[in-house]
């Protein structure tokens, strides 16, 4: 999870070379970014397949991110404490059997019940793979590339998995976009179980307490939320849910402030640019989560799409990511830091303002086009930003923490982000409908324009210089 989690010295390892073990790993990231990406686009056919309610699939797809989100720093300390290796195959074992339950799911309880146990071993595997990643590449010049590597497949993920979703779906029904990754995952864990680092773990403390309070807080809040979208947002469910939550996450600072090894120490958010970063990548986490939700039902809904069809017309927002996220340091070199974020984030805004406003009536259109080339660019510029931002000034023994912060900020947001839209999107549709797709559409323009505003006041409080910033 970070770079503390890169042993002193070498670890010992097997003869087999280590671009073999970051094959292994690697195919684990890409399977994980594949797996979410298919399930939306499978979202239509799960809820007509199982009888859910627009809500009711607004909880599948959050139970996954809220364990994912809630347990993400705790995944990246448990590899610390008990070794990358070994933590790496008991969150993809757990991972693997969940994607297999999804996939018998004959209710919704069941499955959202896989979905969690998907989370859970998701934020275990992710961590661990990277800190076994960090234990491989110990130069600063070798990390650099094997990062750049580690982003390129997390983008390759969602590119294949918006078009093998829609693929999957319709030729061999939903529960194929969880059946897949399972074998395929196995020889991934197989390899690395056969080549990566043995390195022992650290001896330390688990802040289980700070992983409990702050999982209840979003958990609670995401039920919160959901439930206003039928019950409305006076009904005693919504009001409890939005209770425990926010007291669920007083109680995490709380914790926070008090444990000897927390799982995020207070005093890093006393920076302004952390604070700016993080704050950023939180809402951009909630507009990415609640566009890829939200934008396969409208394609198929509203625009008569096949799953296929809509897996096929969002490629060139998955291309335009990783295009946006390949030019990003690059305009920061011309510009600077506290430049090139706004002018990302404006980008984007245009991009879902024009999605809001696109006449296409049904199909694929030009003018839809257009505005997914914008959102596409813009994600990727933002994302890219917004974490440089947020570890540019990072000392080294601190880079893990705050890379840390800004992954947790981003699932966080997805999880916080699609239940607070889905509860107002699925409101303003009333009676007649499920989900308002203006509203939400125009719930993520909003986010964006927030953070657009936060960044001007950062970029306008602060005297760039664009020669130190450099990429990251």
């Amino acid at each position: 999870m970070n770079d503390e989690t890169a042993p002193t010295t070498v670890p010992t390892r097997p003869r087999t070379p280590r671009g073999v073990a970051m094959a292994g790993l690697a195919a684990a990231m890409f399977l994980v970014i594949l797996d979410s990406s298919m399930v939306n686009l499978a979202g239509s056919t799960i809820r007509e397949s199982l009888g859910l309610s627009a809500a009711e699939l607004t909880i599948v797809v959050d139970s996954y991110l809220v364990a994912f989100a809630g347990l993400l720093l705790l995944g990246g300390r448990l590899a610390d404490v008990l070794g990358g290796r070994k933590v790496f195959m008991a969150g993809m074992t757990l991972y693997l059997a969940a994607s297999a339950f999804c996939a018998l799911a004959t209710s919704g309880t069941t499955l959202i019940g896989g979905r969690i146990a998907q989370g859970v071993g998701a934020a275990i595997v992710l961590p661990a793979a990277l800190s076994l990643v960090l234990a491989l590449y110990q130069s600063p010049a070798d990390r650099s590339r094997a990062m750049g590597i580690w982003g390129a497949v997390s983008g390759a993920g969602s590119l294949v998995g918006v078009f093998l979703g829609g693929t999957l779906t319709e030729m061999l029904g939903w529960q194929a976009v969880f059946l897949t990754p399972v074998p395929f995952g196995l020889i991934g864990a197989i390899i690395v179980w056969r080549s990566a680092p043995r390195a022992p773990g650290r001896p330390g403390e688990f802040d289980a307490l700070g992983a409990a309070t702050i999982t209840l807080g979003i958990s609670a809040l995401a039920f919160g939320m959901v439930s206003a979208s039928d019950a409305g947002w006076g009904a005693p469910s919504t009001v409890i849910g939005l209770v425990v939550g926010l007291a669920g996450l007083a109680a995490f600072v709380l914790v926070e402030r008090r444990a000897a090894h927390p799982l995020v120490p207070l005093g890093v958010f006393r920076r302004k640019p952390v604070v700016t970063a993080n704050v950023v990548v939180f809402l951009l986490g909630g507009s990415l989560v609640s566009l890829f939700f939200f934008l396969p039902q409208y394609q198929q809904d509203m625009l008569g799409m096949s799953p296929l069809e809509a897996g096929m017309a969002q490629i060139p927002i998955a291309g335009m990511i990783i295009v946006g996220a390949g030019v990003a340091p690059l305009l920061v070199r011309r510009i600077g830091l506290t430049r090139a974020l706004p002018v990302g984030l404006a980008v984007l805004l245009v991009g879902f303002l024009w999605l809001t406003l696109d006449p296409t009536t049904s199909g694929f259109s030009a003018s839809l086009f257009g505005a997914f080339l914008l959102i596409g660019t813009g994600l990727g510029l933002g994302l890219v930003n917004a974490t440089a931002m947020g570890v540019r000034d990072s000392a080294d023994n601190e880079s893990g923490l705050l890379s840390g912060l800004i992954n947790a900020a981003q699932q966080l947001g997805g999880a916080v982000g699609l239940a607070a839209l889905a509860g107002i999107a699925i409101g303003a549709a009333g009676t007649h409908g499920d989900i308002d797709f203006t509203t939400a559409f125009l719930g993520e323009a909003a986010l964006i324009l927030i953070a657009l505003a936060l960044s001007l006041f950062r970029a306008t409080s602060t005297n760039p210089a664009p020669a130190a910033v450099g990429t990251r």
